[in-house]
């Protein structure tokens, strides 16, 4: 029976009703901390304020997108999950490398243990710990989805390695593969490799492209490749104008995309309102940026897609392991 496997257990796929693709819930003061203060999102009460106020605005699902090993707190999830009704995908794989300290056990573990890694999160329990030290502590609570990262380094024997460890984990699990894209890596020889290794790419999302690439035709072509686009630049006015935003979305929609196309929000520490006044928060998209879809000539229909068939196809998970 397919199903969708959140932090409190596997639900049927038409209970997801509204989906943030990609965002960050909790993340444990820890080396990403030392990278960018604003990664540092550790008052349980304080996100659980955010969800509460995203299920009453009408949201219904939540991909968090923080990794093992990487301040990720797997015991905060579940807990929110049970108390909030929200329903919370979490994640395992890895993220970019500067986000690890040097001795970090991601460096040393080979590619058969990391893939033997993550299957077991993805089908038994993830860890609870790990964030220094090996994880050795785990919980019953399942991740649902594999989170990778793309450096402006490219293909490093590092990212090669931990790459093929999640393509491997992603095939056997039937989890989907989701890429953070940092901008100016070269987003499409990255699909080369993942044909190479015979990755599914109908189960990968890139996520970031709206702020990483600025060529629409780049867009297009991993759309063209089967692959999801996941756009979060969405009241990141640093990047550009909500507006821009929605003729992007527009513009893709346009070249025939809207099945393929997902949104979310990537927040931080300052996006959250509950952790900062003047942030957004999570019902954002909801209250705020669905209207100036609206005013671009986005139907009901298609955003309907965006923010619930889609998330619910690509989410999907099949296999029975």
């Amino acid at each position: 029976m397919p199903y969708i496997q959140t932090v409190t257990g596997q639900v049927p796929p038409d209970t997801l009703v509204f989906c943030h693709c990609h965002e960050h819930l909790m993340i444990r003061k820890g080396q990403s901390f030392l990278v960018n203060e604003a990664l540092c999102i550790d008052s349980y009460d304080k996100t659980r304020a955010e969800l509460e106020q995203f299920r009453k605005a009408g949201g219904s699902t939540v991909v968090d997108a923080q990794p093992v090993g990487c301040g990720r707190d797997a015991e905060a999830l579940c807990l929110l999950g049970h108390e909030t009704g929200i329903q919370i995908i979490a994640s395992t794989g890895f993220h970019k490398m500067v986000f690890y300290p040097q001795d970090h056990w991601i460096f040393d573990m080979g590619k058969e243990a990391l893939a033997a890694l993550f299957i077991q999160e993805l089908t038994e329990g993830m860890y609870a710990d790990g964030d220094y030290r090996l994880p050795v502590r785990s919980v019953d609570a399942r991740a649902g989805i594999l989170k990778c990262a793309y450096d402006t380094c490219g293909l490093t024997a590092q990212y090669k390695k931990l790459f093929d460890a999640a393509i491997c984990a992603s095939v056997h699990t039937g989890a989907p593969l989701m890429v953070h894209i940092e901008q100016g890596a070269p987003a499409l020889a990255l699909i080369s490799y993942l044909d190479k290794k015979k990755m599914p790419l109908d189960r990968v999302i890139f996520c970031h492209m709206d702020r990483a690439v600025q060529d629409l035709s780049v867009h297009k072509e991993v759309c063209r490749q089967g692959i999801y686009l996941e756009y979060d630049t969405i009241g990141r006015f640093k990047y550009h104008s909500d507006r821009r935003e929605a003729e992007i979305f527009a513009a893709m929609l346009d070249a025939g995309y809207e099945n393929q196309l997902l949104f979310s929000l990537d927040t931080t520490r300052e996006r959250l309102k509950c952790y900062t006044p003047g942030g957004i928060g999570l019902t954002y998209i909801l209250e705020t940026f669905l209207p100036l879809l609206t005013d671009a000539g986005i139907t009901e229909e298609q955003i309907r897609k965006i923010s619930c068939a889609n998330c619910r196809r690509i989410l999907t998970i099949n296999q029975v392991i």
